[in-house]
């Protein structure tokens, strides 16, 4: 199986912008070989705390029927960002969309402090079965630490889809976390990390894959959008063909 990160700039509180977007980046990826592709962090809204409340959103939001239109279309499970609804204070979600298949969403279990006042914690782990992996979604802070990390390896994990969006001071710890994911579990792990202006500063880019030995498969750079991509298992092959189109750069597996 092909996994796939993209690296993006959101457009801040605009969902139907930044779907129609996701939407180009997906058949990109498709085009390359990806049979999973995971944009960053509240990718529709952009990492904008400030705008959650106002922008929180559900599944079933016509704005977002173009993503399993293109998921059921072209056969590819796509993970995207945002700010889901509830009763209380949003949550940070990334919903999975899969062909002709219910939309999962996994909401953020362990926030970060400097969250607490804009979200509440989601209270489900999810690993879902692809083909012949098992997949097992995770949020920026709770992909760093060991406790989730653990709770989907037991659960059977083979692959662990990241979404985040970090500065580029904190992007050099989560490329040694998670290369130490892959190795010591035998993960195929991708990061998709968002580029721009966001929330409090500047997004650090340097999405990147690893293989299951925790060797990096490729990375991008810290400002430009784009995609990276790896297979898993011992395929040795690259993770997606290379091309480019769009004017989205796409970096192949070294």
């Amino acid at each position: 199986m092909k996994l796939a990160a993209a690296q993006v700039a959101s457009s801040p509180g605009d969902i139907a912008h930044n779907v129609r977007r996701h939407v180009a980046i997906v058949e990109e990826a498709a085009s390359l070989g990806a049979e999973v592709v995971v944009f960053p962090e509240l990718s529709l809204i952009g990492y904008e705390p400030g705008l959650a409340a106002a922008t929180a959103t559900s599944p079933d939001d016509p704005r977002l029927h173009p993503l399993q239109a293109v998921s059921d279309r072209l056969g590819i499970v796509v993970a995207v960002g945002v700010p889901l609804a509830t009763n209380g204070l949003p949550r940070i979600a990334m919903l999975l969309f899969r062909p002709h298949d219910p939309v999962v969403v996994h909401a953020k279990r362990l926030l970060h402090e400097d969250e607490l006042p804009y979200f509440e914690p989601g209270d489900e782990l999810h690993v879902l079965q692809v083909g012949d992996q098992r997949l097992a979604p995770a949020i920026c802070f709770e992909a760093l630490q060991r406790e989730h990390v653990d709770a989907v390896v037991a659960l059977g994990a083979t692959a662990y889809l990241v979404s985040v969006a970090k500065h580029a001071r904190g992007v050099s710890e989560a490329h040694e976390r998670l290369a130490a994911v892959a190795r010591e579990h035998g993960l195929s792990v991708v990061m998709a990390n968002a580029v721009g202006p966001f929330a409090d500063g500047v997004a650090g880019g340097r999405s990147a894959a690893w293989r299951a030995d925790g060797t990096l498969a490729a990375s991008l750079d810290g400002v430009s959008e784009g995609l990276v991509c790896v297979g898993t298992g011992d395929e040795g092959q690259p993770g997606c063909d290379p091309a480019r189109a769009h004017g989205f750069d796409y970096q192949e597996e070294r």
